[in-house]
C-alpha cells in the first residue's frame, strides 16, 4: 500500500513538473511574440523604453522652463481657491486691482525657474532604471513610464523644486507683493483673517504641470510613428502597432 501511494506521488510530481515546463515555455514564447522573436533583443527593447523617457523627459523640461512654458500653456499654475478670494475681494482696493493677473504672472516665472532643476533628477532615475523595470513599462499602460518616473522622482523633485520655487518668487517679488495684497484684504470690514502661502501651493502645481506634460510625450511616441525620431524608437515601439 505505502508503495503505491509512494508511486502515485511520483507520479503527480512528474505530471506537475511537465505542467510548469508547458507554461514556462509558454511564457518565453508570448516573450519572445511580444518583442518580434530574433527581429528584436530585450536588450534593445530596454534601451528603446529609456531612450523614449530621455526625449518625453527633454521636450517637457525644454517647453515648462521656458519663458511662458507655464504662463502661456495648458500648464499654467492658477492660484488656490482661497487665495481667489482673496484677489477677488481686491479688485476693488486701490494698488490691488489687478492683484490676481500680477501673482499668477509672478508664480509662473517661479515654476519656469524650477523647472530647469528638473533634467539631471529625471536623467539619474532614467540611467538607475533595472532592466526588467524598463520591459514591464515598455509592455505596460500608456503612462506607464510617467508614472514610474513620478513615483522614482517626485520627493527629490519636490525637494529641489521648493527651494527653487521660494528664490524665484523672490525674485520677481512674488511673496512681498502677496503679503501685502493679504494685508490689506485683512484690513477689509467682514472679513476673516487669512494667510495663505504660496511656496508649497506652488511647488506642488508646477510637479502636477511637468509630469501631465511627460506623459503626454509618452503617449505620443507610443501612438505616433513621426514622434519617434531615431531607428532604435522606430524599431521598437513598432511593435505596439500591430
Amino acid at each position: 500500500m505505502i508503495r503505491k501511494l509512494a508511486l502515485l506521488l511520483l507520479c503527480a510530481l512528474a505530471l506537475n513538473g511537465l505542467q510548469a515546463q508547458k507554461w514556462k515555455e509558454k511564457l518565453n514564447k508570448a516573450k519572445d511574440d511580444l518583442l518580434g522573436g530574433a527581429g528584436l533583443s530585450q536588450e534593445e527593447a530596454g534601451n528603446g523604453l529609456k531612450e523614449a523617457l530621455d526625449l518625453g523627459v527633454a521636450q517637457a523640461v525644454d517647453f515648462l522652463s521656458a519663458e511662458d512654458g507655464y504662463y502661456k500653456s495648458a500648464y499654467k499654475v492658477l492660484l488656490p481657491e482661497e487665495a481667489q478670494a482673496v484677489a477677488g475681494k481686491l479688485r476693488a482696493v486701490p494698488g490691488f486691482s489687478s492683484v490676481e493677473e500680477e501673482i499668477i504672472l509672478r508664480v509662473n516665472r517661479a515654476a519656469e525657474d524650477a523647472a530647469k532643476k528638473a533634467k539631471p533628477i529625471f536623467v539619474s532615475a532614467i540611467k538607475q532604471m533595472t532592466f526588467q523595470d524598463a520591459m514591464n513599462l515598455l509592455m505596460g499602460n500608456k503612462d506607464a513610464a510617467t508614472r514610474y518616473l513620478e513615483k522614482t522622482t517626485y520627493d527629490q523633485l519636490y525637494s529641489e523644486f521648493k527651494p527653487v520655487i521660494i528664490e524665484s518668487l523672490d525674485k520677481f517679488n512674488a511673496r512681498t507683493y502677496w503679503r501685502d495684497a493679504v494685508t490689506a484684504y485683512n484690513k477689509i470690514p467682514l472679513t476673516a483673517d487669512t494667510n495663505p502661502e504660496l511656496d508649497d501651493y506652488v511647488a506642488k502645481q508646477a510637479l502636477v504641470g511637468l509630469f501631465g506634460l511627460i506623459e503626454v510625450k509618452e503617449k505620443d511616441i507610443r501612438e505616433n510613428a513621426g514622434a519617434r525620431t531615431s531607428e532604435l524608437l522606430r524599431k521598437v515601439f513598432a511593435k505596439q502597432d500591430k
